[in-house]
């Protein structure tokens, strides 16, 4: 790791952070989700991704649809119906590569299941699940930097806000806090969702 972080040099902002994406569609009030943040420490690359709570409700959302709606009866259909296309190459008419892939459609069983996982999804996220999602990190080891796993109740709409992800897990690997001194009892849960969806719905209706 020290000897790929000395020749393959990160690019940081003024704040020391290794910032890979960009905020400038995101709203002041915008729900967050997901992101990245890079920064040294003691000479090596530390990489944290991060999640919201509400993140990891929304993937275990889809994760029971897909298991409700059971398994998919034509998952090869994209394989089995595609052609290879060919381009010829050189002087040699006998001579070609394949240069594409065209899909065919789908079959009518394929856009049934869709459509039935898709109503699965849908009433799930208007219902939402029994499930709770609670502050947690741990560390993965990655062939060109240390990692950081954080499921944290913080929102990411700028780099100000992404570098308040860094300290906390700065300050994790530190052991200098803890989740719990954080976010003392903090729990996601059904709750939590249908109230964020009940806002969201609110917004998108103009109220």
């Amino acid at each position: 790791m020290r000897e790929y972080h000395r020749t393959h040099q990160w690019r940081l902002s003024e704040g020391g952070l290794f910032i890979p994406h960009a905020y400038s569609n995101v709203g002041p009030e915008s729900l967050s989700y997901w992101d990245d943040v890079g920064f040294i420490l003691n000479g090596r690359r530390i990489i944290v991704r991060w999640q919201h709570p509400r993140h990891v409700y929304a993937d275990a959302i889809a994760t029971m649809a897909w298991k409700e709606a059971g398994d998919d009866p034509h998952e090869d259909w994209v394989r089995e119906s595609g052609t290879k296309n060919y381009k010829m190459v050189g002087k040699s008419a006998r001579r070609k590569k394949q240069s594409g892939y065209t899909i065919g459609s789908a079959p009518e069983a394929q856009l049934q299941y869709y459509t039935k996982l898709q109503q699965i999804e849908d009433r799930m996220t208007r219902e939402g699940i029994a499930l709770e999602v609670r502050p947690s990190w741990k560390w993965t080891r990655l062939r060109w930097a240390m990692g950081v796993e954080l499921v944290a109740p913080l929102e990411v709409r700028n780099e100000k806000e992404l570098a308040q992800v860094a300290c906390l897990a700065r300050g994790l690997i530190l052991q200098k806090t803890t989740l719990g001194q954080e976010f003392p009892g903090f729990v996601y849960d059904r709750a939590s969702w249908l109230n964020e969806q009940a806002a969201l719905s609110s917004c998108s209706d103009g109220h």
